[in-house]
């Protein structure tokens, strides 16, 4: 579907939980583990999956929270999967619960993993998220064996915090055929407001000549993607604030309890409730007016700040 700007809107991000069990720094810091209480059901997940198809999506990243928290996350990739019009099904996991399950959210019609990781040194790692890194590394490795390819390494920078790791983070591409990103730490959640901890990806790719661009691989891809000789993988850099790609977004977010957020960087949301109990046909019209008036840019930039954190949203 095209939106009022032109823009053709392919790409859905489907919240399926907010509840996790890391708490990142720049996320959900001292919460505990949030309520499942509006979590919509499989069932509603993949109504909403239909309604999207119809209107031109083709490909569905499922996000939480932690979306490996759902006891049912394997029915809900296979219904996705299964839905006319959707191509692709990838999913973004800390990957804290993720050992052992790989082949079988395979066999369900995963075909793609994207993988936090902020850090290589364990101690850090715990202290940074509350998790255990030797999880996420052995996580890596299943989803490398299993051809779930390119595996996405996402990797949220902070200054003084991990941004003396980015080298050793890029060399996880050296052997193993993964894409390690690089992300703009944005200004959701407390940490995010404080603009000493940002670091500009521009920095990072200036200080690094052997970097070589790369074409992008589809239309609207955020990350500017780079190859290093010898590298397997390749290395990425997400700059939603230095590098503003509002043009070409094509995306569009649902978060757990079905309320649509058109634009990350916008408090704007829409309430399916009342769509998703009268019928397909109400649902249809509310995604569509709600894709139609996606805004036109974010606000990262202009003192904005977000009513609900990363895991609320869906990333």
């Amino acid at each position: 579907m095209i939106d009022r700007f032109g823009r053709s809107i392919d790409y859905l991000r489907l919240s399926v939980t907010e509840r996790c069990t890391l708490r990142c720094t720049y996320c959900r810091v001292e919460e505990g583990i949030c309520p499942k209480a509006q979590e919509l059901t499989a069932g509603e997940f993949e109504r909403i999956g239909k309604t999207c198809a119809r209107l031109g999506i083709r490909k569905v990243r499922i996000t939480g929270g932690e979306p490996l928290l759902r006891k049912d996350i394997l029915e809900i990739v296979h219904r996705l999967a299964a839905v006319d019009g959707i191509e692709e099904i990838t999913m973004t996991t800390n990957a804290q619960q993720l050992a052992g399950r790989v082949g079988a959210l395979k066999a369900a019609g995963l075909q793609r993993l994207n993988i936090s990781l902020d850090t290589l040194d364990p101690d850090k790692y715990r202290e940074m998220t509350g998790g255990e890194l030797s999880t996420v590394l052995s996580a890596i490795d299943e989803a490398i064996e299993a051809q779930l390819l390119p595996v996405k390494i996402n990797t949220v920078i902070i200054k003084g915090t991990n941004d003396d790791e980015v080298d050793d983070l890029m060399a996880l591409a050296k052997a193993r055929p993964v894409e390690v990103r690089f992300i703009e730490l944005m200004p959701v959640g407390e940490l995010g407001q404080n603009d000493e901890l940002r670091v500009n990806n521009d920095d990072l790719i200036a200080a690094r000549p052997y970097l070589r661009p790369l074409p992008p691989r589809y239309a609207g891809q955020p990350a500017r993607d780079y190859a290093v000789d010898g590298y397997k993988g390749r290395v990425g850099f997400i700059s939603p604030l230095s590098h503003k790609f509002c043009a070409s977004c094509n995306r569009i977010r649902v978060m757990s309890d079905g309320k649509i957020r058109p634009c990350l960087g916008s408090n704007l949301e829409v309430e399916t409730k009342d769509a998703l109990a009268q019928g397909d046909a109400a649902l249809l019209e509310t995604m569509r007016n709600a894709i139609y008036h996606k805004p036109v840019a974010h606000h990262f930039n202009t003192g904005f700040i977000s009513l609900k954190n990363m895991s609320r949203i869906g990333g």
